[in-house]
């Protein structure tokens, strides 16, 4: 590779599309097809597409690909919509741009099951408007009217048979102005969308050729790992860094703040260059800090007021007339994102230009950051968006991008920032603790009446997003309580924020992952009060007809609710709605005398709306089934003497293929707008698990992870 080359032959040589625009909030679609003179002719109506003369279609994706399937299921929007041959289609990775930008965020990252549901509208016109100026150009070369004139595979087709194809009339569409409002397909009308499509990553993966940051190489890069505090709040005492230098193969040791970074040629000397510093650290800010602390300061909190997150009706005369009260605790545990691919960042800052190439799932973010350390304008930061081995929200942190950037910086060469497994235990952004207490009141006939819920928990925003957190209430702390899918006329919430310098951040549904479990269980706790049917007792707090009342239906239809089971078996539900999507699991269980759970089977019902693309809608599905039985029934990060005790694997099991229980997949089909999958699969997995226990055995499981020992009998 020459490090010589600029930004302009770069961008000549990589054919890569970058158009300069913003994306206004009715996305405004434009035209990005003017070519330099000398180049190939090429249609590019938008950053997102581009139709060669030879009639290749390329769709650019600003997504990062974590192995949820959007980099094929993007490009079947547009290519639908264009009436593209979808043997033609080929998806390329763009650099970080305005134009990639989330429509509803207005930045770029990878979360939130956003890539299609914030962008449906926008893919769709995309595709749309990019037909109608082919048409158009056609049926002017043709002198007929354009709304004679059919598309398909690729083709404008004249009334009269004759068809010319879109390479043959990107020339000239791409000098009309880009429509923009064109005309959307009817659902019905689809051919692509919900069919069965090979993954178009998926032949790099198995031929071993998709390149992942861990793997990422350019010529004169120095690798670096840093030392952190291993206890919150302490700093660097003394060190050698002497004896680092000694190492075989050890650049330079980099003191930066709170924290000290080893360079060396490769991965292996930094690790023993870092060993060599021997750094004394001081005792830290909470010295105290471990489990039993914690666990006590959670409890304390609950029995504060808390802040108002959501008040309907009168929850304190809904008590007192109620027939029958119901109050109980639940609790779960900080979990690590414990993703394969260790987190890294490669940067090279030069003269005027600052290049990162990473796994990133937030490229504004890191744009922002490597722009403020370097003093560049941020259109000088160049992100390319590597490949990455899990993530589930890490990976939108920007601690890797601001050290490879600063050593970069001091170094004056590339330098790939990476961690070690422990690295990643010790200094992972956790997804935050939950302690909360429920209590609820029942009518005479076994009805809600009313619902009062406190949730003790650390706040992700306040550290990520201020400004959303509003009269002291984070609303992703209790995000799947303010908004369930039941109608409580009588429903308090409230929040108290947990101060610790414990780091924490987004996790896979992020506050629904928590929140989720306790609904779901309380909900079917309250039902054996009432002495109601689990399924029913839901149905009949559901608005008869709604989405989440079909859902379930379906769901207790395909999974044979309440049919015969083999002995020792029960089955358990729970639904959800989060991310603009529907979801219910029903999970089959069964218990040994020494607290084993086994769990058998899970169905996993789904509705988000439009099903883009199924085949990665279930293997989604299947994932966050795995990595929800896994919280439930494994995860826990420990703490002791101030800081993180967990350190590996061996202390932070996971589920193993072994237990991986046998998955259905359904469907609920339907017309509405794309929502999201990644995120809502994941939070009515536990619930369901502990639902199904608690049939099988009568003991209720109020925390996570499922303690074996309260299940024993002999």
């Amino acid at each position: 590779m020459d490090t010589n080359m600029t930004r302009r032959t770069f961008l000549k040589k990589s054919s890569l599309v970058i158009a300069v625009a913003t994306i206004s909030s009715h996305m405004d679609l434009f035209n990005a097809s003017p070519a330099t003179a000398g180049s190939a002719p090429s249609f590019k109506p938008h950053a997102f597409l581009e139709i060669s003369k030879e009639n290749s279609i390329i769709v650019w994706v600003g997504q990062t690909d974590l192995g949820q399937g959007s980099q094929t299921g993007i490009p079947m929007v547009i290519a639908d919509e264009l009436d593209a041959a979808w043997e033609t289609v080929q998806v390329k990775t763009a650099l970080a741009a305005d134009p990639f930008k989330s429509p509803v965020w207005r930045t770029q990252a990878t979360g939130g099951s956003s890539s299609i549901r914030h962008r449906w509208d926008l893919l769709r016109k995309t595709g749309a408007a990019a037909r109608q100026m082919l048409v158009e150009t056609a049926a002017q070369r043709w002198g007929i009217l354009p709304g004679t004139c059919v598309t398909k595979n690729g083709r404008v087709i004249h009334p009269d048979g004759p068809s010319l194809t879109y390479g043959e009339l990107v020339e000239s569409a791409g000098k009309r102005p880009v429509p923009k409002n064109p005309s959307l397909k009817d659902p019905s009308e689809y051919r692509i969308i919900g069919t069965r499509r090979d993954r178009l990553d998926i032949p790099g993966k198995v031929a071993g050729t998709t390149l992942y940051g861990a793997d990422f190489f350019v010529p004169d890069m120095c690798v670096a790992v840093v030392a952190r505090p291993p206890r919150y709040g302490a700093t660097p005492q003394s060190y050698n860094a002497d004896d680092a230098m000694a190492v075989k193969g050890v650049v330079k040791v980099i003191p930066l703040e709170n924290r000290i970074a080893v360079c060396a040629e490769t991965a292996f000397a930094a690790m023993l260059g870092r060993d060599a510093l021997r750094i004394k650290w001081s005792k830290g800010s909470h010295p105290d800090l471990n489990n039993d602390t914690l666990d006590l300061l959670y409890k304390d909190h609950l029995d504060k007021p808390g802040a108002v997150a959501k008040e309907a009706g009168d929850v304190k005369t809904a008590f007192a007339g109620a027939a029958q009260i119901r109050e109980e605790s639940y609790s779960l545990p900080y979990l690590s994102h414990a993703q394969v691919e260790p987190i890294n960042c490669t940067a090279h800052v030069e003269t005027g230009r600052c290049r990162i190439w990473a796994p990133t799932q937030g490229q504004t973010a890191a744009q922002l950051a490597a722009s403020e350390l370097c003093g560049l304008p941020v259109e000088k930061v160049e992100v390319m968006t590597l490949p990455a081995g899990g993530g589930f929200g890490l990976r939108g942190e920007t601690d890797p991008v601001i050290d490879a950037v600063l050593i970069s910086k001091a170094l004056k060469r590339p330098v790939k920032v990476i961690q070690t497994r422990e690295d990643e235990f010790n200094n992972d952004y956790f997804r935050p603790a939950s302690y909360c207490k429920i209590k609820a009141g029942l009518d005479k006939n076994g009805r809600l009446t009313a619902w009062s819920h406190k949730v003790a928990a650390q706040s992700v925003m306040s550290r990520l997003i201020p400004q959303f957190v509003k009269n002291g209430v984070d609303p992703d702390a209790v995000s799947g309580i303010t908004g369930m899918p039941y109608d409580l006329p009588n429903h308090l919430v409230t929040y108290v924020m947990v101060d610790l310098p414990i780091p924490v951040g987004w996790w896979r549904s992020v506050g629904y992952s928590n929140n989720v479990f306790t609904v779901e269980s309380f909900m079917d706790e309250l039902a054996h009060a009432a002495k109601k049917d689990p399924v029913q007792f839901r149905l009949d707090h559901m608005e008869t007809g709604s989405r989440p009342y079909q859902l379930l239906s379906f769901l207790a239809e395909k999974g044979g609710w309440n049919h015969p089971l083999p002995g020792g078996r029960a089955q358990g539900v729970a639904v959800s709605s989060c991310f603009e999507s529907f979801t219910a699991h029903m999970a089959e269980v069964s218990v040994s005398k020494k607290g084993t759970i086994t769990v058998h089977k899970v169905v996993c019902a789904l509705d988000c709306g439009t099903a883009v693309y199924p085949d990665a809608i279930r293997a989604q599905a299947e994932g966050g089934i795995v990595m929800g039985l896994s919280a439930a029934l494994y995860e826990k990060v420990e703490f002791k003497d101030g800081g993180v005790k967990t350190s590996n694997y061996d202390e932070y099991p996971v589920l193993t293929l072994s237990e991986v229980p046998e998955i259905e997949i359904h469907i609920l089909e339907n017309n509405q707008k794309a929502g999201g999958i990644g995120e809502p699969v994941l939070p009515t997995v536990a619930p369901a698990v502990a639902n199904a226990v608690f049939r099988a055995t009568g003991v209720r499981l109020r925390n996570l992870p499922f303690d074996r020992a309260l299940l024993a009998t002999g």
